[in-house]
């Protein structure tokens, strides 16, 4: 971010946008909320436009605000919180609720393995309702490391042998095209040496802390069928995609051929060996569902997982995803209003430079 407005000219104008009550970014720092705290002049729009409801637009404005209890009170008085103790019983409850309504629904969940679940289950109730083609086509997927930080792929360690690296930036010195893709075949964690092989199947040998715009993959076999719907996981220029763009298969041919249509009903076609960055759409984190709009929306609470999953930000961010009507699941009621009030704001390296020098003055004194 420094480095982007230092090259601001005199002429140029920039205007940032975003909401610091929502999930922060996954790589290290905050600096949208740093600039805000320094002074940077802002403008803030608080009218909730998103959601048609009286009821759930007066609820998302009470989480806005930090009034968790409150918001949640008015939830179950609304009728709008399902608890269901037995997690199977709950994952099936939230599947058969979204076959109930399917067109304009989103599922949200806090983590993946509970998306993956969610989306298992939802596929065979759509199945049974002759909603999705019983035929399954086995496409091998990119699925990218969430717990992978930016610092942790400059070390050899983190990675695992078969995983797929993507090189957004390239490197001259190891010969490495931007945009390609290698895989991982060997890693020397003593002196920090991965070594990769190219599609062409030249090998790579480099020390990870040399090369930057680097994502990490994990190869995964899913099933999809005419009628699935799919969520591109990454941006696709060739496409005219974008990362988290939701879809619907209208078609497979076969050598991998799909063709499908975006929610804005634009069709497109494409090769599933190629355009390997998709999912199945049907359930998403609160992460990924951040920027989408839906109807309806049905949240997946389990209050079991880690509190940097299901906390304040989790709650805002998922419930205010839904125009029309928000469905709440979780494990205990009881345990929800604690969970969703907690506030998991990340401290910076900047914080913590101050409170060293701080406590480095009052030593002297």
């Amino acid at each position: 971010m420094r480095e982007f407005l230092a090259r601001i000219g005199p002429n140029d104008r920039v205007l940032l946008i975003g909401d610091i009550r929502q999930h922060q970014g996954v790589e290290a720092g905050r600096p949208f909320e740093q600039l805000q705290e320094a002074g940077m002049r802002t403008a803030k729009l608080d009218e909730i436009i998103r959601q048609k409801d009286p009821a759930l637009k007066s609820t998302v404005e009470l989480l806005a605000t930090g009034q968790v209890s409150a918001a949640l009170d008015a939830l179950q008085h609304q009728g709008r919180i399902r608890e269901i103790p037995n997690a199977e019983e709950r994952i099936r409850a939230i599947a058969k609720s979204y076959v109930e309504s399917p067109q304009k629904t989103l599922i949200v969940s806090p983590d993946n393995a509970s998306r993956r679940e969610l989306n298992i289950a939802v596929r065979q109730e759509l199945k049974a309702n002759g909603i999705v083609a019983p035929e399954d086509h086995s496409i091998r997927v990119l699925i990218q490391r969430q717990d992978m930080t930016g610092a942790e792929r400059a070390w050899a360690s983190h990675y695992e042998v078969n995983e797929m690296v993507r090189y957004a930036l390239g490197s001259k010195n190891a010969e490495i095209e931007a945009g390609s893709y290698g895989t991982v075949i060997a890693i020397n964690s003593s002196v920090n040496l991965l070594t990769v092989e190219r599609a062409s199947g030249v090998l790579a040998t480099y020390d990870p802390r040399r090369l930057t715009g680097v994502s990490v993959y994990r190869e995964v076999a899913h099933g999809f069928s005419i009628g699935d719907r799919i969520q591109f996981t990454t941006p696709d220029k060739a496409l005219c995609v974008a990362n988290r763009d939701l879809a619907v298969i209208e078609a497979t041919q076969p050598g991998g051929r799909i063709a499908a249509r975006l929610d804005n009903n634009r069709q497109i076609e494409f090769d599933a060996t190629e355009h390997r960055h998709f999912d199945h759409g049907y359930a998403v984190t609160s992460h990924s569902s951040q920027g989408l709009t839906a109807e309806r929306v049905l949240i997946h609470a389990d209050t079991s997982v880690h509190p940097d999953l299901l906390n304040s930000r989790f709650g805002y961010v998922s419930i205010s995803r839904a125009s029309y009507d928000a469905m709440l699941f979780t494990n205990d009621i009881a345990q929800l209003a604690p969970q969703l009030s907690a506030d998991v704001s990340k401290t910076s390296a900047l914080e913590i430079s101050q409170t060293s020098s701080i406590g480095q003055g009052i030593g002297m004194m």
